[in-house]
């Protein structure tokens, strides 16, 4: 534990850039915490606070400008992608797209506070045809803003931190099995969640078939607007509804037939 943590201090710069571009890139490695110990160090004269602002930024713009041009160049099926590989696929877009709506490009200032939005903003902003200029200012800003505020906290508290870290390090391999016991905890009660919406799913292939055949089904679209801007294509026939609004449509589609839904 001793060398582990002797490493993290050796190669604190690299570290801080590594956990911040592949959480920023989607994958599940905290870099709070990295932020909060880099914070810390440079309270304690052990890590340059400018170099820490600067490598964390440009670290998060280097992620999240790869996910805006996947955005631009490959469209709604990077959201496709999302969908697939997050824990809460559903939620996660749809809140992105409805901040996106109501707060357009100032979005970009507050997603990386909000866990999954930070990951489903920048390939969202390049789906709607952000300018790039503009895309990089804000997303600039809103990546200082959170490196700021988690570092100035470490800076703040960091005699706290740093008795934290040493009780830490007495632990040895306790630490890795109580985090690791957590972590296997958190994924098994999100699989859990998501297995229990057994919604019967369908293939387009499945619905093309059984419109060519002609089985009377009801279409309902529940695209978010930004979906529609970005594709306007509508199966025909198909009801666009506002998934707010399913609960008040409920009675004006007909009993006795088979209702299909997409969002995407």
């Amino acid at each position: 534990m001793e060398g582990i943590v002797q490493f993290l201090v050796r190669n604190s710069y690299l570290v801080l850039f590594a956990c911040v571009v592949l959480e920023q890139g989607g994958l599940p490695i905290p870099a709070v915490p990295v932020l909060l110990a880099a914070g810390a160090l440079a309270g304690a004269g052990r890590m340059n606070l400018a170099l820490i602002l600067g490598l964390a930024v440009l670290a998060s713009l280097v992620s999240d400008v790869t996910w805006y041009a996947v955005g631009r160049q490959r469209g709604l099926r990077v959201l496709q992608l999302l969908c697939r590989i997050s824990l809460e696929p559903d939620s996660c877009v749809r809140q992105t797209e409805d901040l996106f709506s109501r707060r357009g490009i100032a979005s970009l200032l507050v997603a990386k506070f909000v866990p999954g939005l930070s990951t489903v903003a920048p390939p969202l902003a390049g789906i709607t045809r952000m300018p790039l200029s503009r895309f990089v200012l804000f997303d600039g800003l809103g990546a200082l803003l959170w490196v700021g505020v988690f570092v100035a906290l470490g800076v703040l508290f960091s005699e706290e931190l740093e008795g934290m870290a040493v009780l830490l390090a007495t632990m040895g391999s306790w630490l890795f099995t109580i985090l690791a016991g957590g972590l296997g905890a958190y994924l098994i009660w999100k699989f859990v969640a998501r297995r229990r919406l057994r919604l019967a799913r369908i293939t387009p292939e499945e619905l093309h078939h059984k419109l060519g055949t002609g089985n009377e089904v009801i279409i309902v679209d529940l695209r978010h607007p930004l979906e529609l801007e970005a594709d306007p294509v509508i199966i025909p026939g198909a009801i666009r509804v506002s998934a707010e609004d399913v609960e008040q449509h409920r009675f004006s589609v007909p009993q006795g037939r088979e209702v299909i839904l997409y969002c995407t």
